[in-house]
């Protein structure tokens, strides 16, 4: 139609460094429109209250968007004491102020029942769904629904600095691991209450902030400068084995059929054709070939 800017059919990935206020799909919106990109998504939500890594996925490469959502995280969280919220963040209302009394041997003591595997009951504002309506949906209803715990895991968390009413904590978590959940279940374990005051994403996968861009610098470079910012699309799948194809082969592999294949059963691999461009993946049988699970358009 005219007046409209023609798409771009684009493959790659942005790690974009998400700033607090705007919400995860506000943000990709406007990468999207920025790079005039036909198709777009992103993995890892963050709540609009948090900074950080958000990778936005163009083209291609949003058929991997599982390979980062079920990596482990890294967050920077500071945490307030003393103060409960209705969503256990910065953002909702306090329900509740208490006294805080706490020492540093008291708070590492704490701690210490934040690590490894730990039972996690979600949030009451959080997107999982309840008969098929988000949590948060119910509570903003002034309906409490109870949430069974969920088994998570935390990789790492360190106190990074502890003043009076405020900490700040480094945590690497699996997936599933609500950062506002151990805020409020610090503050619980304390006997002062306390929410999730801020919180940054600092890495993702085998990803940091060094790889990653903010909207307002994207904005201000050339159109041209800005492709120079995207990752390949096998940046996401670089943990993974790699096999090449003969042109025959592959053939055989984008018409969904299987090839040979001499390497671990049961692996997902990730499968180039034999120019070098990345053709999909692959999943490694114990019949000695692979069996395509999600093929490049257009290769």
């Amino acid at each position: 139609m005219q007046g409209h800017r023609i798409k771009r059919p684009l493959n790659g990935v942005l790690m974009l460094d998400k700033t607090p206020g705007a919400s995860s799909n506000a943000a990709l919106q406007q990468a999207k429109r920025m790079y005039q990109a036909a198709k777009a998504g992103h993995a890892g939500t963050l709540d609009p209250l948090a900074t950080g890594l958000l990778p936005i996925l163009f083209g291609e490469a949003t058929k991997f968007s599982s390979d980062l959502l079920e990596a482990d995280k890294t967050y920077a969280a500071e945490i307030r004491l003393g103060v409960s919220t209705t969503t256990a963040d910065a953002e909702g209302e306090v329900i509740a102020a208490r006294a805080v009394n706490v020492s540093p041997d008291q708070l590492a003591a704490a701690l210490l029942n934040f690590r490894g595997g730990i039972l996690q009951i979600p949030p009451l504002y959080s997107a999982l769904k309840h008969a098929g309506k988000p949590l948060y949906a119910y509570a903003r209803a002034g309906i409490e629904i109870k949430r069974a715990p969920r088994l998570v895991t935390i990789h790492a968390l360190d106190l990074l600095w502890f003043e009076g009413e405020r900490l700040a904590l480094s945590v690497t978590c699996g997936k599933g691991t609500y950062i506002r959940s151990i805020a409020h279940d610090l503050g619980e374990m304390l006997g002062c209450g306390a929410h999730l005051a801020a919180l940054r994403r600092t890495a993702l996968a085998r990803f940091g902030l060094d790889c990653a861009h903010t909207l307002e610098s994207l904005e201000a470079m050339p159109a041209a400068a800005r492709d120079t910012c995207l990752l390949p699309v096998d940046a996401l799948l670089l943990n993974l084995p790699e096999a090449r194809l003969t042109p025959a082969q592959q053939v055989r592999f984008v018409q969904g059929q299987g090839v040979p294949w001499d390497g671990p059963p049961q692996a997902r691999v990730r499968v180039y054709g034999a120019s070098g461009v990345l053709l999909g993946v692959g999943e490694a049988g114990a019949d000695g070939t692979i069996s395509p699970k999600r093929v490049i358009a257009k290769v």
